[in-house]
Formats: structure tokens, sequence, C-alpha cells
């Protein structure tokens, strides 16, 4: 199990945040930590520090198992949402002083309700998921293996892989790894990604990097070049066939403007 990502997006703290701490931050948390969130004071610190009065100065706080992560909702008067972004509208509410809610999504959305038009919210990659190998189901547990890299192809992270790797797949060649923006525009025509930012593709790049394929970036005569982290995705997900040429068909249709996927992508 690699951890817990948890994101605050720039200017996500509430109607209260001093634009001084506005910045975007993300927690990685191992399995046994926690991280507080809510108002916060002196005598409160918290991890995730949020700035709207409605918010209790302890919220409440994230904890992390082996295979999952827990909500604790320390509010005496609010429920919180967590939402499945990637689902099919699925959510589940956490009451008031409810202790170790078990989340099951792998991205979570948490809502905390505020007395602003918007709430305030933050994102949590959940622990790797972990699969069964099909080749032994229905064999003794004593058999039983997992995958080597857990993804779920249902999810965006995914998408935003096959659109990394669609260059190659078509043309089977080492051309030019697609940029953040090229992503972007290649996956805007799919339904579940019109409101997809830059922003968001390169957190799903960094989760496929750091969680999913554990990998740093930084190839061996690479240095610390802006695209060696893409292109280390690209080159591990094609050797071990984790992204295969049935995988294209989850992207939507090329435009007609860069021609082939492939093409538009350089």
């Amino acid at each position: 199990m690699s951890g817990v990502v948890v994101h605050l997006p720039r200017g996500g703290r509430g109607t209260d945040g001093d634009e001084r701490c506005a910045d975007a931050v993300t927690l990685r948390l191992g399995p046994g930590e926690v991280a507080r969130f809510g108002r916060g004071s002196p005598d409160t610190p918290v991890e995730l520090r949020l700035s709207d009065a409605a918010i209790s100065r302890l919220a409440g706080e994230i904890r992390v198992t082996d295979d999952h992560w827990q909500l604790t909702n320390h509010s005496g008067t609010h429920s919180y949402l967590v939402e499945n972004p990637e689902g099919a509208g699925e959510y589940l509410r956490v009451p008031p002083r409810r202790v170790g809610a078990p989340v099951p999504f792998e991205f979570a959305r948490v809502v905390l309700p505020t007395r602003g038009e918007l709430p305030v919210a933050f994102q949590v990659f959940a622990p790797d998921h972990l699969y069964l190998d099909p080749g032994v189901m229905g064999g003794p547990w004593g058999s039983r293996t997992v995958t080597a890299y857990s993804l779920d192809e249902t999810a965006t992270y995914f998408l935003v892989l096959v659109a990394l790797c669609e260059p190659r797949l078509r043309d089977q060649s080492r051309v030019a790894v697609p940029t953040t923006p090229q992503i972007v525009d290649r996956l805007r025509g799919h339904a579940g990604c019109a409101a997809l930012t830059a922003r968001a593709v390169s957190s799903h790049i960094d989760y496929l990097a750091e969680e999913k394929l554990r990998i740093d970036g930084r190839e061996p005569g690479k240095g610390d070049r802006r695209n060696g982290k893409r292109e280390e995705i690209v080159g591990l997900a094609l050797r071990f066939g984790l992204v295969q040429e049935e995988h294209l068909a989850l992207l939507p249709p090329a435009t007609g403007t860069g021609g082939r996927g492939g093409n538009a992508a350089r």
C-alpha cells in the first residue's frame, strides 16, 4: 500500500481565506498517519487549514489504514459529503460526531458546508487498490496473487495514461510524449472530462508516477527534465502492457484538426 495523497486546491480554503496562505497544499500520508483539518488555532493545530467561519477549529481528520482511509467528523452540527467524482453521482454522508467512517472510493472529494455560496472541498487519492490475479480466481487463498500495478480502467487517471501513450501506440515510434495542455485538449470530448483542467491533469500524472507506477521522474541520463516523468510513465506502461491498443477505444474520437490521435498529440 503506497499511502494517501490529500490535495487542497489553490483558493479552496473558504470565504475567509488569507491570500498569503491560499496556495495549494498537498499532504502525503502513510499507513497509521493522521491529518487533521479545520480552521485551527494556536491551541488546535491542523495539517489542512480551512478558513470559513462555519467550519470548526477542529472539523475532522483523515486516518490511513493498510488498504483504505477513514474520515472522522468532529462537528456537532454539520454532516460532510464524500463524493466520487469519477462515478455516477455516488457519495456518502458522514454525520456529525461520526468516528472512522471508511471511504471506499479510490478518488474522493470531501465537501464541507460553509456560510458562503460555495462549499469548501479537498481531494483525496486513496491507498493503492489491489486486485486479484484473474488467472487464479476460484483457487485456494494461499495460491492467490495480486497485480504489481493496480490500475482502475474506469478512472480518469487511466484516461490520462492512455492519452499519454496514444502517439506511440498509433505510430509505433519514439514520438514526443504529449504535454499537459495537449492531454486536456485530447480528452475534452470525453463525457467525463469536459471540465478537466491542466492542474487536474498534472495531479493525475503525479498520482500515476508516485502512487500507481512508483517512479520518480529521474531516469538515469535524463536528470530532472520536466518531461522525464511523463516519458518514464509511458515507457513503463508500454513495456509491461498496462496500456494496449484496445484501450485507445476509451478515448474520444480524434478531432479533424490534428488528424490521427497520434499526430494531434505531437
